[in-house]
């Protein structure tokens, strides 16, 4: 189970990150797959299918988002892969929350991807997003 786990995991994770959408994501996923997160931005955010959909939004305005993975872990036990990396981006393009503020964000977060099966049905996305939009210059 761990190995595809981790196969389906990784092939979610460089999709999402990407920006791909959900069209790339559904794939690795449960079609119900559920979505949280303690951070303002994703508040309304409940399933994976929008969460995939809205990174591939924030893509459209920061084209220069890129990740930098720091730790990636199976945990069989309790059937998930939790993977943390840093997030950077640069806010140029139209779209966002407010006119591009030229501003740079790096920042720090994890996703934990729980199985059922082989397929993820849940992530937990943990963030500070006050920070990072400090940072950009959206509040």
């Amino acid at each position: 189970m761990s190995h595809s786990m981790e196969q389906t995991a990784q092939g979610f994770f460089q999709a999402c990150e990407a920006g791909k959408g959900w069209q790339a994501c559904a794939p690795y996923c449960k079609p119900d797959a559920s979505f949280s997160a303690q951070a303002e931005p994703l508040a309304g955010v409940t399933t994976l299918e929008a969460y995939a959909d809205w990174m591939k939004a924030l893509a459209g305005f920061m084209p220069d988002a890129s990740y930098d993975l720091k730790s990636w872990a199976v945990d069989a036990e309790r059937n998930n892969v939790s993977a943390y990396a840093v997030f950077s981006a640069t806010h140029t393009g139209e779209g966002g929350p407010c006119p591009p503020t030229g501003k740079s964000v790096k920042t720090d977060y994890v996703y934990v991807m729980f199985f059922e099966g082989d397929k993820i049905s849940h992530m937990t996305k943990i963030w500070n997003s006050g920070l990072a939009m400090k940072e950009l210059g959206w509040v």
